[in-house]
């Protein structure tokens, strides 16, 4: 085993994303340390010490499975990636030249506050696939405890406070082992562990009511993997080859969750997650920066930034300098860049172009099979009947199924977002038959056992599933 890396390049496409995942939340809009949504910080991938998350419905450890094929010498490059929390106290200088600790320390350009930073940490190694199949290999790693001072200077220079920086010890280890499968071809089951081993306990200092601020310096927070093959392929987790998909189901991903990423197209490089992603994710190329804030959209967060007023902006450059890099975009940001934030529309290119070829990606949205027509759209005048939700029924497997039917959910796995798939069998009732103005049937329907049936009747709040993602239940 050693502890060098792959090339950079390896990893070049597929970091922009963890990047992202990295520092997804770390601070959000309106950027500043006194507002309530930052507050409660560090919500994905946090690795907290053992002696502290059973008992507070934290996790300790990361597990990633994936099936791999490597090709001849293959070796793999694994590349772990989290934060460690550094507390930051703001200090005031006293005319004696001593320092005492404040709340705040007002600046011309900014107001510092006590604030927790995040600096990004690394582990690295590169292990041939040959030994990891002779056994588990284990790549234990500390991250010191340290403190650290900066001056704060005034516009003449003179020194009117300092920031102390208090980082506590991180104890982690990377455990990798390989198994191969029992399948026509050459292909292991890769299990890659990320444990926080800290012996620290609630107990340690006199912490015996310690609260979650108080683990955070020793936890490994936003942990995600890279790994990478010299040689050889990944399969998807969501979509492998039929001869693989019995090997994928029984890979057991706890806490984190693996998907192809790298150039599209390309299976070398797997980027395991703690937010769950599609394969090969990508960041949007109309993206003006890192906002800190997925869950919100760049114009708006742009626009909502630039209209800060001038304390705000003093207050939010003061809580972390990636909150003012925020600050400075929204302000320094050119009127045809924000222009270009003001929406996208990808999948129409395709078809409004008659030389473009359909990307994979979108190849089922086009498939007419795919989705169930009937021989004479609704809307035609030449119609039997018109279409009336409450009294329109189907045919599925010769059973006709319409309002009032019970059937068994099997939501389709490349149709359906992560909401849908926790329905995989539940029962439903039938509620309407929907037809759209492009001939697709959908069927409306409640889940049995919900207590929030009869609200979602009454407002028309249904969930919606194609007749093939539906079994109607004999006798019902």
């Amino acid at each position: 085993m050693t502890t060098t890396a792959l090339p950079a390049s390896r990893f070049a496409v597929a970091r922009q994303v963890a990047d992202a995942v990295l520092f997804e939340g770390y601070v959000l809009y309106p950027y500043r340390a006194s507002a309530a949504k930052n507050r409660l910080r560090w919500q994905f991938g946090v690795l907290v010490p053992p002696a502290w998350g059973p008992a507070h419905g934290e996790h300790s450890f990361q597990r990633t499975e994936v099936v791999m094929e490597p090709r001849g010498a293959a070796t793999l490059a694994v590349e772990l990636r989290f934060l460690h929390a550094q507390r930051r106290t703001v200090e005031e200088a006293r005319p004696d030249g001593s320092f005492a600790a404040v709340s705040e320390l007002h600046l011309p350009d900014r107001v510092l506050v006590p604030w927790d930073e995040g600096t990004e940490e690394r582990v690295e190694m590169t292990v041939p696939v040959a030994e990891l199949e002779e056994g588990e290999v284990c790549l234990p790693f500390v991250r010191p405890a340290r403190e650290e001072t900066e001056p704060v200077l005034d516009a003449d220079g003179r020194e009117v406070g300092r920031l102390v920086r208090r980082t506590e010890r991180a104890d982690g280890v990377l455990r990798l082992r390989a198994e191969q499968l029992d399948v026509p071809y050459r292909a292991f089951r890769l299990t890659a562990v990320v444990e926080n081993t800290s012996d620290w306990t609630p107990d340690t200092e006199g912490a015996a009511g310690a609260d979650r601020d108080v683990v955070l310096p020793r936890s490994l927070v936003a942990a995600h993997l890279l790994m990478g093959l010299s040689a050889g392929s990944f399969l998807s987790m969501t979509d492998p080859p039929e001869w693989a998909k019995a090997s994928v189901a029984t890979c057991a991903n706890r806490h984190t969750w693996p998907v192809l990423a790298g150039e599209p197209g390309s299976s070398d490089v797997v980027l395991s997650s703690p937010i769950i992603l599609e394969d090969h994710p990508g960041i949007a190329p109309e993206s003006i920066g890192a906002m800190y804030d997925a869950t919100e959209i760049d114009e708006i967060l742009a626009l909502r930034t630039a209209a800060l007023t001038d304390q705000e902006k003093r207050e939010a450059r003061g809580t972390d300098a990636r909150a003012a890099a925020v600050i400075d975009l929204a302000e320094s940001m050119p009127p045809e860049v924000l222009e270009r934030l003001h929406g996208a529309v990808r999948a129409l290119r395709e078809i409004t172009d008659p030389g473009a070829t359909t990307p994979e990606s979108f190849a089922e949205l086009f498939d007419e099979d795919a989705v169930f027509k009937p021989d004479t759209p609704w809307w035609d005048p030449a119609h039997a009947d018109p279409a009336d939700p409450a009294r329109d029924r189907i045919l599925i497997d010769g059973t006709s199924v319409g309002p009032g039917s019970r059937v068994v959910l099997r939501p389709g796995l490349r149709r359906t977002d992560a909401q849908d798939l926790f329905l995989q069998g539940a029962t439903a009732q039938v509620e309407a038959v929907l037809h759209d103005v492009d001939g697709g049937v959908h069927l409306a329907v409640t889940v049995e056992g919900d207590p929030g049936a009869d609200i979602r009747r009454e407002q028309g709040r249904f969930l919606y599933f194609q007749p093939d993602e539906v079994a109607p239940l004999e006798g019902a």
